[in-house]
């Protein structure tokens, strides 16, 4: 990968991504209202907010995948209207693997890299390599539709990863994934971070998959989604679940997002 931050945490300096004031519609729907974020190199960001605010959607605009309605988006200070696609490549994780059925996984993975511009005589390597990366490499002459669910996300996170990107989107990948397979992927995408450090926005409505993975939280509105709240996450890495200062860090957060999302919990049945 690409990356070349320090795994002991982002760079500082100017931020490699920044959105002023960007809206996002939907025909005459307002999904995005003014938002403000910026990614440093080497960080890891994640998105928090509930279901069907516009998270998604936000991801698309960055990806080049859908236009800007207002505001105004920057890559390394320079103008970028229209997204990033064409001008880095970016790694896209969509919350299905959306692997092609009749292609075996090796030759999902070839297709993103032809897309990307990858030299055909690097994809055997790289096929190999992040594979093995994701710990899915015998798997490789394989159809998705003979691999687990999070199997085939392995492979999707690989396929990403192998066009070596400049910057990672992944959009709720484990949220389809079992509670246990989903901790096994968030410990390895950690791992995989990291080793690389490519800057990486990361879309969940999971308040501890957020705290366990980022390095800041952005906490959004329901839709239009808009910025309510940013928090540093405090704690070193490696993180571990059973971590007593993640689950006091949880409980935390919970009780700030109920008041930020004008949610209360009732009293016990």
């Amino acid at each position: 990968m690409r990356g070349t931050v320090p795994a002991s945490g982002p760079a500082d300096g100017d931020p490699y991504l920044e959105l002023r004031g960007v809206t996002v519609k939907h025909a005459d729907r307002t999904v995005v209202s003014g938002i403000d974020l910026a990614l440093r190199p080497g960080e890891f960001v994640a998105l928090l907010g509930p279901s069907g605010c516009g998270k998604s959607s936000l991801l698309h605009v960055l990806a080049g995948l859908a236009p800007v309605a207002g505001g105004a988006l920057r890559h390394r200070g320079d103008e970028a209207t229209d997204g990033l696609r064409g001008r880095v490549r970016v790694g896209y994780v969509f919350q299905d693997h959306r692997l092609l059925p009749w292609r075996t996984v090796g030759q999902n993975i070839e297709i993103a890299m032809k897309a990307a511009g990858v030299p055909a005589a690097e994809w055997d390597e790289r096929i190999e390599r992040f594979l093995g990366m994701l710990r899915v490499a015998e798997y490789r002459g394989s159809w998705p539709m003979r691999l687990s669910g999070g199997q085939r996300q392995r492979v999707s996170i690989a396929r990403a990863l192998a066009v070596e990107p400049d910057v990672v989107l992944m959009d709720e990948p484990f949220s389809g994934l079992d509670e246990v397979t989903g901790r096994a992927m968030r410990q390895e995408l950690t791992r995989l971070h990291e080793v690389a450090s490519v800057p990486t926005l990361f879309v969940t409505h999971s308040i501890r998959e957020a705290l366990f993975l980022a390095d800041r939280v952005v906490i959004l509105s329901h839709g239009p989604a808009r910025v309510l709240k940013t928090l540093d996450v405090p704690l070193a890495r490696p993180r571990r679940h059973e971590d007593p200062a993640l689950a006091r860090l949880e409980a935390e957060t919970v009780a700030d997002v109920l008041r930020e999302w004008d949610l209360t919990e009732g009293p016990a049945s």
